[in-house]
């Protein structure tokens, strides 16, 4: 909790919060001060208990213990004693109904009325003078469907304001923006926050956190681990924060790369790939980066024979193997792909993880006895481990679980199989901030451990940053070969030059 100064008021006040589902404990002693007229920012992983405490700000979910206080006075539980203390929730998923027009989806469930008669001159008038307060341009007729996603999201608000909430909870609020329209929500928040609005920013993204809030606390395991001012914050000090001992790996470490070369790759050729070399050495991360289009997939399912080739010779640890023709070929002799689809083609959702990291090795979970549950587990929970997955998730449904959660389980199966080389698509797609920095560390201990790795990624930042070495795609040829730390700009430069070239010719 936080002590006001002075000409501070506590808007909003959260006390001993505790809530508990079968198996989890959501919010574990919560206690957290916002003070009026200020952007107040929570991160933490997906599952570190940010959706639970939000939605019991809102009165959506009831604590099994403690209580959530506006300007000092206990709220009744429930959605609308919420909103009649002038708490307003923005949901991830929007509310908005498509069918409806802007206006009526600003005014919906408490539309201004004239005695017992809706007045539609008066909504449509209070709709005008919000649009202007906000900057926006959107006609009150309008049908709602027809709007862009950031335009919705911008209702969402104004159905805020309309009900005259003082205090505004955004769930994730830049999720579906690109940065033109993260830009302008932000500064409608300060704003809001300028009128003496106070404004609750959930997020995973760090940036934008960091940008348009006065103060962040971080949540872990359904616990508040710290707040502080944003001016106090680092992007690298909320993910040590939000993820406890495991924190990305520093890219600017110098890395030895005389190493053993793990695989080597000679005249590779076939639909959309012509390759002439590709080496990666025992502890190197290869990043591979390109534009959409630029041969990035069709590269690594290649490496695993789930792409037809014309020519190509591959050397394992300098000994010559044959070209793998399948996915089972390519572990047999050290190469495994964690796929970019982790849902559709990495894992049975309705399964247990532990059954999932086993998949293919059945006999070597189970030794010489019948194959068990308790077996399988048993033989799992070291690669899971080391994925960072958390030891009561072995035995869950792996569709249950968050994106995260399922790429570490999708990661336990692979380095089970004990390989020589890792081949990763799109590994941090879907997946928060903390999940992020669990990969990259993992990836930095297979690699120190000796294993040479690939991996693909539409993050350019990412791939630049945590690289040993960036190998740069246009048209399934390598471009570019550049050091890891590399500038973004430099990636994007020979990737839009290789393409200008094939365009012109």
């Amino acid at each position: 909790m936080s002590t006001p100064s002075s000409g501070e008021r506590i808007a909003l006040s959260m006390r001993g919060l505790r809530k508990a589902y079968p198996g989890v404990v959501a919010l574990d002693s919560v206690s957290l001060d916002v003070f009026a007229g200020k952007v107040h920012g929570i991160v933490g992983e997906n599952g570190a208990g940010k959706s639970t405490l939000m939605k019991t700000i809102a009165g959506a979910v009831t604590p099994d213990e403690g209580a959530v206080l506006v300007d000092g006075k206990t709220m009744p539980t429930g959605v609308h004693a919420a909103g009649a203390v002038g708490v307003a929730m923005i949901y991830q998923e929007l509310t908005i109904i498509p069918e409806l027009t802007a206006c009526d989806n600003v005014f919906l469930g408490d539309p201004p009325r004239k005695g017992v008669v809706l007045a539609h001159r008066r909504a449509r008038a209070r709709f005008r003078e919000m649009s202007e307060l906000l900057g926006l341009d959107i006609a009150p007729g309008i049908r709602a469907g027809s709007l862009s996603t950031s335009a919705q999201q911008l209702l969402e608000i104004m159905r805020a304001l309309a009900r005259d909430r003082r205090i505004v909870v955004m769930d994730e609020p830049t999720a579906s923006l690109g940065p033109a329209d993260i830009e302008r929500l932000h500064g409608i928040i300060r704003d809001l926050r300028d009128r003496g609005v106070t404004v609750l920013y959930v997020s995973h993204d760090l940036d934008a956190v960091l940008d348009v809030c006065d103060t962040v606390s971080v949540m872990r395991a359904g616990q508040l681990v710290t707040t502080a001012p944003a001016s106090e914050w680092t992007h690298g000090a909320l993910v040590t924060a939000m993820v406890g001992a495991i924190s990305p790996p520093d890219p600017r470490t110098p890395r030895e790369q005389e190493h053993t070369i793990v695989l080597d790759i000679r005249g590779m050729r076939g639909p959309g790939i012509d390759l002439p070399e590709l080496t990666v050495r025992a502890g190197e991360i290869v990043g591979l980066a390109g534009l959409v289009g630029s041969g990035r997939s069709r590269l690594l399912g290649a490496l695993v024979g789930s792409r037809d080739l014309d020519a190509g010779s591959m050397e394992i640890d300098n000994a010559p193997v044959a070209w793998p023709r399948s996915p089972r070929a390519a572990a047999r002799i050290g190469i495994v792909l964690a796929p970019e689809d982790r849902k559709a083609q990495g894992l049975v959702l309705d399964r247990a993880s532990s059954w999932n990291v086993a998949i293919g090795a059945f006999a070597r979970a189970a030794g010489a006895v019948r194959v068990t549950g308790r077996r399988i587990a048993r033989w799992a929970q070291p690669f899971t481990t080391r994925a960072a997955l958390p030891e009561h998730r072995l035995s869950v449904a792996v569709g249950t679980l968050s994106g995260g959660n399922q790429q570490k389980v999708l990661l336990a199966r692979q380095i089970s199989r004990a390989p020589r080389c890792l081949l990763l698509d799109e590994p941090t797609r879907g997946i928060d901030i903390g999940a992020k920095a669990q990969v990259f560390a993992m990836l930095r201990s297979l690699a120190d451990d000796g294993l040479g790795v690939i991996w693909a990624s539409s993050e350019l930042e990412e791939v630049a940053r945590y690289s040993d070495r960036v190998v740069v795609l246009a048209g399934g040829r390598a471009v570019a070969e550049l050091p890891g730390g590399c500038d973004v700009h430099d990636i994007l430069t020979h990737s839009f030059s290789r393409s200008d070239r094939k365009a012109a010719a």
